[in-house]
């Protein structure tokens, strides 16, 4: 059986999740904004229990949970949603770091093209971003500053909590990728001010399609957010078009599934992790990204004079792993992440990144084996 270690680019459904799905799907099919009949009314009480459910794992009230298709989108939202308020006021200026997902840096290279002034912050070697360069960059220009919570591709925890202390204080709005952090770092979620932040069910076990942006009403952000379409008056006017309830049903459950497991996930991802290094320590690599800004599921790691697309073809039939983002790592061209790290061409063409959850079951033996030949074949 192959190893699934692809965790950060989408996580397999929780069965009971998808068996909640699959019932909604037979039996509560109504329009969750049909208001007329019992059909309408119990897919309503679906979206709005999965709202709260999500509201209430990060201490929000449920209208401030908006659901979309994913992070992609709520991160466009975020950033593109506010293109209007800035124009009218002149807060023409945005910061964010050059490690993001695509979803957050694309938006932000549009705005360039639109006449906006973006600063893209690079990271230290170590893969995390300096607070204090982000602090000093924000002026009263500043319409957003837009920094992910956890790098998908490293895994390393950028410093949103002190970003977000000193924003709270000032008239610029803070949002956060928070995609790879939302049901494994809810307690820390909790402590951070922000005030939009982008969440995707997918890499908790929940389906693919669907995810949210949370939207506080800090200085009537609310009102400050425009819908990047248009149709109906769903999901506060903010995000148009027929809520797909059994993906909100399934989104909800997912994260109340991870809440659950919160401390066994940590305890048990770091179990793995310290098993990966016990099994590689006769190799030579370097680990790309500081581990103790690292979250427990994750390394991204390079070995010596052992290519990555190497490894990829030679270990498939064992093991399911990548080289970063989904979004990069499909296309083959070298991590941009790695790349704005400052780290070398060969080190960056020989990384892969493992991830997986606190139940994944995995031998490294063939893993060891494969790389110590070609190690010792150089």
């Amino acid at each position: 059986m192959i190893a699934y270690l692809d965790f950060n680019a989408s996580a397999p459904i929780e069965k009971d999740v998808l068996d909640y799905m699959i019932d909604i799907y037979r039996n509560d099919y109504g329009n969750a904004n049909s208001r007329t009949h019992f059909y309408g009314a119990q897919a309503k009480s679906i979206v709005e229990t999965s709202r709260k459910k999500i509201a209430d794992i990060l201490l929000l009230e449920p209208m401030e949970v908006i659901f979309t298709s994913g992070a992609t989108e709520s991160n466009n939202m975020a950033i593109l949603g506010l293109k209007e308020y800035a124009l009218q006021t002149g807060k023409t200026h945005f910061i964010t770091t050059a490690i993001e997902h695509k979803a957050v840096l694309e938006p932000m290279k549009y705005l360039q093209e639109l006449g906006f002034d973006v600063d893209f912050i690079y990271p230290r070697e170590d893969g995390s971003i300096s607070a204090e360069d982000v602090i000093n960059r924000v002026t009263d220009k500043t319409a957003l500053v837009s920094v992910m919570h956890v790098n998908s591709e490293t895994g390393i925890i950028q410093p949103v909590k002190e970003i977000g202390d000193y924003l709270k204080n000032t008239k610029t709005w803070f949002h956060v990728d928070a995609t790879q952090s939302f049901g494994k770092m809810n307690e820390e979620l909790k402590k951070i001010k922000y005030d939009l932040l982008s969440i995707s069910a997918h890499k908790i076990r929940g389906p693919q399609g669907v995810g949210g942006l949370i939207i506080k009403n800090r200085n009537n952000l609310r009102t400050q957010i425009k819908p990047l379409f248009f149709g109906g008056g769903q999901e506060f006017k903010i995000r148009p078009g027929t809520v797909p309830v059994a993906l909100v049903g399934g989104f909800g459950e997912a994260a109340y599934l991870c809440q659950k497991v919160s401390l066994k996930r940590k305890k048990e991802c770091l179990k793995i992790k310290e098993k990966f290094m016990q099994s590689i320590s006769d190799l030579d690599y370097r680990i790309n990204g500081d581990q103790n800004k690292c979250i427990p599921n994750t390394i991204n790691i390079s070995f010596d004079n052992v290519d990555a697309e190497a490894f990829f073809v030679a270990t498939k039939e064992y093991y399911a792993v990548s080289n970063g983002a989904a979004c990069v790592s499909g296309s083959y061209e070298p991590s941009y992440v790695l790349n704005a790290m400052g780290l070398d061409k060969k080190r960056i063409s020989n990384a892969i990144r493992l991830s997986w959850d606190y139940d994944t079951q995995v031998d490294f033996n063939y893993l060891v084996s494969f790389i110590k030949g070609e190690q010792e074949e150089e």
